[in-house]
């Protein structure tokens, strides 16, 4: 067998080929170098199958003739292990985003300052009783211990019921983001679509690039909504079995099947864990230790004045209470008028009542107070700690992930160069050898004649 005549055409055509396709994936990979979620991608190749010439055969053994290259796929330059600590990175600094803006939320709540606040008018209401044992018989110093015994009753009722407020926020959003047509549900469901079509390509031997992107950019806003595990299927056809990780025996996405709703709890982790446990009213939810410590406030405060008002107590009801008003069960108010405040324990011991109560000041409840300001304080504190150090460290597996999967400009601009040059050999070759049978053809033409 000798050489056919146009094996180097053969040969020079899919260099050109091989080129060609280079050129194009790099502009491709400019073009889209500031598209979010885009990755980059490469043209692999391999040498292609040699032609055996037993006439070039050197000891009985014949001899292989290269024939060019064969372009094998067109692939995305990713890193599944940076794919997934960014993910679980996202998922955290999501929770403690979420934590954080809550916590500040509950802390401004307090509103304290000299002049406002439950400190101040713990103080004021005491100093009021001071005001009294002095004047007892005074009716516009028994209506001031009401009054701002009323307003203290206020801003305690009014810092409890915001720090529930931002427990029934978390809530509704968690119901929102969950709900049949939430952001889950959506992404969820999306995701399935596109493994569905994934494995189709990949069955037909196709590289769905872009199909693959899509997937990766929702898989990421998933990890932000919960903590996500993320598999290959069993096939290996191209398609990715998606869990939550405290649930990883129910898949929220296998093949083109997926599975919501699930149940979510804090440990889901994610927006939605921190969610759960933000909208959670049981003793283990992250707000109740706060309206727990709020209540034990308002329980020495009513307990310490009521003790020293033996005929009427001056507060009833409960902090956070939701009973018949001025019951036991009912929510914190004063029910003591001016005319029902006692001064005195009797007739000859003068308003030691009166000023024992005004002694309580710096008492048990400002002990408690402060105890809480200082709980909600460190809570706000180590949150939003927590929330810097996920930033930073996400930021830094993002900027590593980007310089795998990013487009670097430098570096496709240096690769056009390359490709470029290979295409001008490769049809240089070409030229080569149309320009050498055409001079055999000449020649072998004028000998003839």
């Amino acid at each position: 067998m000798t050489i056919p005549s146009f094996t180097g055409y053969q040969t020079a055509l899919s260099g050109l080929e091989a080129a060609q396709a280079a050129i194009d994936t790099t502009g491709e990979n400019i073009s889209n170098a500031n598209t979010a979620g885009y990755t980059r991608q490469v043209v692999n190749t391999a040498e292609s199958s040699s032609l055996q010439i037993p006439q070039l055969s050197v000891q009985g053994a014949s001899a292989d003739l290269g024939t060019g290259v064969d372009i094998t796929s067109i692939s995305r330059i990713r890193n599944q292990f940076l794919d997934t600590q960014y993910r679980a990175q996202n998922s955290q600094t999501s929770a403690a985003n979420t934590n954080s803006s809550a916590l500040q939320q509950a802390q401004t709540a307090l509103s304290d300052s000299p002049t406002s606040g439950v400190a101040s008018e713990m103080d004021g209401f005491y100093s009021d009783w001071s005001a009294l044992a002095s004047d007892p018989t005074s009716s516009s110093a028994q209506q001031q211990v009401v009054s701002d015994g009323q307003t203290l009753v206020s801003t305690l009722n009014s810092t409890y019921q915001q720090i529930q407020t931002v427990q029934s926020q978390a809530a509704t959003q968690l119901s929102q983001l969950t709900g049949a047509n939430g952001q889950v549900s959506q992404d969820v469901s999306q995701i399935a679509t596109l493994n569905g079509q994934i494995i189709t390509a990949t069955q037909a031997g196709q590289s769905p690039n872009d199909l693959l992107d899509q997937r990766d950019n929702l898989l990421d806003s998933l990890s932000g909504l919960a903590q996500i595990s993320v598999t290959a299927d069993s096939n290996n056809d191209g398609g990715v079995v998606v869990a939550l990780a405290n649930a990883p025996t129910t898949p929220l996405v296998s093949g083109s099947t997926s599975n919501w709703p699930q149940t979510v709890s804090a440990s889901t982790g994610g927006q939605l864990g921190a969610l759960a446990g933000l909208a959670d009213t049981s003793s283990a939810g992250t707000l109740s230790p706060y309206l727990a410590s709020l209540q034990q406030v308002a329980t020495n405060l009513t307990t310490g004045v009521n003790a020293q008002q033996p005929s009427s107590p001056f507060f009833s009801g409960t902090l956070g209470g939701t009973g018949t008003a001025g019951t036991s069960t009912g929510p914190l108010q004063v029910t003591a008028t001016a005319s029902t405040i006692q001064t005195s324990s009797s007739s000859t011991s003068g308003p030691d009542l009166a000023q024992a109560i005004g002694n309580l000041t710096g008492g048990t409840a400002d002990q408690s107070y402060a105890g809480f300001v200082a709980q909600v304080g460190g809570g706000v504190q180590a949150a939003e700690s927590t929330q810097t150090t996920a930033a930073a460290v996400l930021t830094a597996v993002s900027n590593q992930r980007q310089s795998v999967s990013g487009v670097s400009l430098d570096e496709e601009m240096t690769n056009l160069i390359n490709f470029q040059q290979s295409y001008e050999a490769s049809a240089r070759v070409m030229n080569a050898i149309d320009t050498t049978l055409n001079d055999l053809i000449t020649t072998v033409g004028s000998a003839g004649t």
